[in-house]
């Protein structure tokens, strides 16, 4: 497949090289390759916050062009689902 060694081009985390924990975004690009690469499970098991985050994107492209009906209350429930699951995900991870 066309991202088979995509592990040597991946950031490395700074805060889990010098301090031994997770960050808030530890997971994420790994669990982008891993929607690239059709493996959806697996991609939330890595970071759970990567589908309300893809949704908040797709959703303020579609709403910078389109005028949606509650649009403002989507795009507050989405941020806070968001932050939510990258802070329930960063406790997990680290205790």
């Amino acid at each position: 497949m066309f991202l088979e060694g995509i592990d040597d081009y991946m950031l490395p985390c700074v805060t889990k090289k010098y301090l031994g924990l997770d960050c808030l975004g530890c997971g994420a690009q790994r669990a982008t390759a891993f929607l690239f690469q059709g493996e959806f499970i697996t991609a939330f098991k890595m970071y759970p916050a990567i589908y309300p985050m893809l949704l908040l994107g797709l959703f303020l492209i579609f709403s910078f062009f389109i005028k949606i009906k509650n649009g403002e209350t989507i795009k507050i429930i989405l941020v806070v689902l968001s932050i939510l699951l990258v802070v329930v995900n960063y406790i997990y991870k680290n205790f």
